[in-house]
């Protein structure tokens, strides 16, 4: 797709000198439908020269339609217009492929328990109006729990990570309005933040997690949630040491009414302990701890722990009319967490993608290649050239792996490549590193970008 305001004289041109208002009058070609889906924006230096102003104030006007979900970069090839209700880019197995997927993100089919090797006691038959939570299931989470977070909390049961985060933003958040997050950050996060109308503000990281000076540039930017990942982060697999949730919370106590989500996703299986960025003073927080990477992503079920306003209104949205989480899926959930089977099972499942994350790295190193051995799912990978071109490479030499630019919010992403490796054997690691090292040295390496500041 070419530059259509270049071409065509007709499409009023695009103008402002700050920030704002560049973004304004994008957005006013967008919605006149002179701009649509598909189309480029002139290059940022061409812009910045043509409008008298700054590249960085061009570049930052760009990051924020990224940002707002009306715009993507696609690395050399620039800036597009993109539909913000289009479905995204979702986790799991690439469709129509004949090549090997080392990107699909998903756990090992053969670590994962078979709910029918369990029994299930017998129970009387569930009504309307009734409790929505299983008593057995509510006693072990809340035991569970609260060896991990101190705090007093209430328990609510939702139908996945996915479904609670989204059941607590919308307690809280308005179309609109802005909430931090990773940066890169979770495939599903993205769409069901976009999806919802709501401006996310990208928070920095590093090895340790959310960097401290980010997480605070987006509070001072008037952000109204915070999502974190305590540990194996997706896609970079990071987790909160305790020295840096330490900091966090530094940070987060001046800013005590803004709710805190901590998406604890690979509880069960995580080798790092859990650091928790809920300070004392925070009024509004819950912790969410999905079943679906240890029990399978068919459990549709989250646990989830929050302060007493923040559990009332999201178990307003829970209710035992209609959107609880069936009582069959409870019972089940319970009796697989209390055989002992089935968490000898899971704690192999933790050891085991540690242990291939690690053999991986341990591979990558051999070939020059860069990739720190992490915990989760997933290895993140240093490409040093265009993370699409490099991956356009790879798929040439039998693989098919996920772009870093699809996880990132403002365009930094974009030399990664994100791959699922537990599942391969030794000889496959070795041939997978030989071709990515190849991929990697037929692409140009690029800089990296230097982050932007936060804006709401």
């Amino acid at each position: 797709m070419t530059d259509r305001t270049a071409e065509h004289p007709a499409i009023p041109e695009i103008f402002g000198s700050t920030v704002e208002d560049i973004v304004a009058s994008i957005r006013s070609l967008i919605d006149a439908g002179a701009l649509q889906p598909g189309d480029s924006l002139p290059p940022m230096r061409g812009l910045a020269d043509r409008l008298g102003v700054n590249r960085n104030t061009a570049s930052a006007a760009y990051k924020a339609l990224v940002q707002a979900g009306l715009a993507e970069t696609r690395g050399r090839a620039g800036t597009f217009i993109v539909d913000p209700y289009e479905a995204l880019e979702e986790e799991g197995f690439a469709r129509d492929t004949v090549l090997r997927d080392v990107g699909d993100g998903n756990p090992d089919a053969a670590l994962l328990p078979r709910p029918e090797l369990v029994r299930l006691a017998p129970a009387e038959p569930r009504l309307y109006g009734e409790p929505t939570i299983d008593p057995a299931l509510a006693e072990w989470a809340t035991s569970w729990i609260a060896e991990d977070q101190p705090r007093p909390f209430r328990l609510t049961v939702a139908a996945g990570a996915v479904d609670a985060i989204e059941r607590l933003l919308a307690q809280t958040l308005t179309p609109g309005d802005s909430l931090a997050v990773e940066d890169p950050c979770f495939l599903t996060s993205i769409s069901t933040i976009r999806q919802n109308g709501y401006r996310p503000v990208p928070v920095a990281m590093d090895a340790e997690g959310m960097r401290p000076e980010s997480l605070r540039a987006a509070l001072e930017a008037g952000v109204r949630a915070v999502i974190c990942t305590p540990r194996a982060h997706n896609p970079t697999g990071a987790s909160l040491t305790a020295a840096r949730a330490a900091a966090l919370r530094d940070v987060l106590a001046d800013y005590p009414q803004v709710l805190v989500i901590e998406d604890d996703h690979f509880s069960l299986l995580a080798r790092a302990p859990y650091a928790t960025i809920i300070g004392e003073g925070q009024l509004r927080w819950a912790l969410v701890r999905s079943m679906s990477k240890a029990l399978g992503p068919d459990m549709r079920i989250a646990l989830v722990a929050s302060d007493s306003e923040t559990a009332e209104r999201l178990a307003s949205r829970i209710s035992g009319g209609i959107t609880w989480v069936s009582h069959l899926i409870q019972r089940l959930t319970i009796a697989m967490l209390t055989d002992t089977q089935t968490r000898d099972l899971i704690a192999r499942a933790g050891a085991h993608y540690a242990a291939q994350n690690a053999e991986f790295a341990e591979r990558l190193r051999g070939v020059g290649l860069t990739s720190e051995s992490r915990d989760g799912l997933n290895t993140w990978v240093d490409v040093r050239g265009d993370s699409a071109d490099v991956l356009v490479q790879l798929m040439r030499r039998g693989w098919i792996a996920r772009d870093g630019a699809s996880f990132g919010l403002q365009g930094e992403n974009e030399h990664f490549l994100r791959l699922t490796v537990h599942d391969l054997s030794g000889d496959e690691m070795t041939k997978l590193a030989a071709d990515l090292a190849a991929a990697v040295a037929a692409v140009p390496p690029v800089p990296a970008a230097p982050h932007a500041p936060a804006t709401a």
